[in-house]
């Protein structure tokens, strides 16, 4: 079998799949605003998330396959793998608003599916710059960007679990929403451990 390109569409792969957390969180947030279709919705993000799943295998294996790779081979693992955990965590957000018939909106479950939409938006544009590295710093900004958000985010949990039990006298109400705020939080946390790999790439072959 003969050598594939350098370039073996590991960028294609990266943007492919940025492009479909984007719109992963994009349906999330319509979930987190209280859409009306709650099934269809979760139904849509486990689609997207069994698409991002997909173009990660692929990109593993295009591993296997490529003797010279544009980037380490390693770096290449550890970013699809990162960004594969942001939209597994959004996902698993849904799943679990569906499973505990969590369908009324939440004020503080939208901003923070507002900042992980913003996050995820940043790190499709990250990841969009590491084909042309001679445009580091535009990068660098989007990852500082990245962290920023992350930062946002953890303030944001912590007023979502403030208000939750303020204004929510069920405990077992609030175990469940606790739990999709905290996996919510993650996968931003996730946005900006992709962020620290960019970061990364950038630095040791700029």
């Amino acid at each position: 079998m003969g050598l594939l390109p350098r370039d073996a569409c590991f960028f294609d792969h990266f943007e492919a799949h940025a492009a479909k957390t984007v719109e992963g969180c994009e349906l999330f947030l319509d979930l987190a605003r209280g859409a009306a279709d709650v099934p269809s919705l979760c139904a849509k993000i486990k689609e997207v998330e069994s698409a991002c799943d997909r173009v990660t295998h692929e990109t593993v294996a295009s591993l296997h396959r490529v003797f010279i790779t544009p980037i380490d081979r390693n770096d290449i693992h550890r970013l699809i793998s990162k960004m594969d955990d942001v939209i597994d965590l959004v996902e698993g957000a849904a799943a679990s608003m569906e499973v505990y018939q969590l369908h009324e909106p939440s004020a503080d479950l939208a901003k923070m599916a507002d900042t992980l939409l913003a996050s995820a938006r940043q790190m499709c544009e990250a990841v969009k710059g590491l084909r042309d590295l001679k445009h580091a710093k535009s990068i660098l900004d989007r990852c500082v960007e990245i962290n920023r958000l992350e930062n946002e985010s953890d303030r944001q949990l912590a007023d979502a679990l403030v208000h939750l039990l303020e204004e929510s006298k069920d405990p077992i109400a609030i175990i469940k929403w606790k739990e999709v705020f905290e996996t919510v939080e993650m996968a931003t946390d996730s946005c900006e451990d992709v962020a620290n790999v960019i970061e990364g790439v950038v630095m040791e072959n700029s």
